[in-house]
């Protein structure tokens, strides 16, 4: 027997391993992107309710709309932003748990609807927020299209007659 003989498959499955660790880790910064955004939005809206005249660009410009209209108001304004920008936010939150776990539908639709708050961001030409839109759906769809090859990871690393089970 030489050395190294009867070993020949155990690294090609240990490069699988390391792989699908590299392409979930990839998916997972796309994704926490969504989780980012949602969280600098509550603090921009925290930030304008206060009266402060700076905000995060990479918050949502749909939240500073509420923000703005709530503002002008009042009270009862308020408790109607919270509630309003809580929902958004919270639409956020559940792209990024998706997305995350490897959902493409919760990727497709956080860009899209990111894109769009882009597109209301260039009406009121807040280009530096547009610009940063832009940067950060390239950063999550860098997340999203590794979602193809960990699904050929697993394929790979499943056995022949492993029972199909959902994700």
């Amino acid at each position: 027997m030489s050395i190294g003989q009867g070993v020949g498959p155990a690294p090609a499955i240990a490069d699988l391993h390391a792989q699908k660790l590299r392409a979930e880790q990839a998916i997972k910064g796309g994704a926490s992107w969504f989780l980012w955004i949602g969280l600098l939005s509550i603090v921009n809206s925290v930030i304008g309710l206060a009266g402060g005249g700076v905000h995060f660009i990479v918050g949502l410009g749909v939240t500073q709309v509420v923000d703005a209209l709530a503002h002008q108001v009042g009270g009862s304004g308020i408790v109607l932003d919270i509630i309003i920008n809580g929902f958004v936010v919270g639409i956020f939150v559940l792209f990024w748990k998706f997305a995350g776990k490897g959902q493409s539908w919760a990727f497709i639709t956080g860009m899209a609807l990111y894109a769009l708050d882009g597109v209301l961001l260039l009406a009121f030409k807040d280009i530096f927020s547009v610009a940063f839109h832009a940067y950060a759906l390239y950063r999550i769809y860098n997340g999203m299209k590794v979602l193809p090859i960990l699904h050929q990871i697993e394929a790979s690393l499943a056995p022949a007659n492993a029972p199909i089970v959902p994700r």
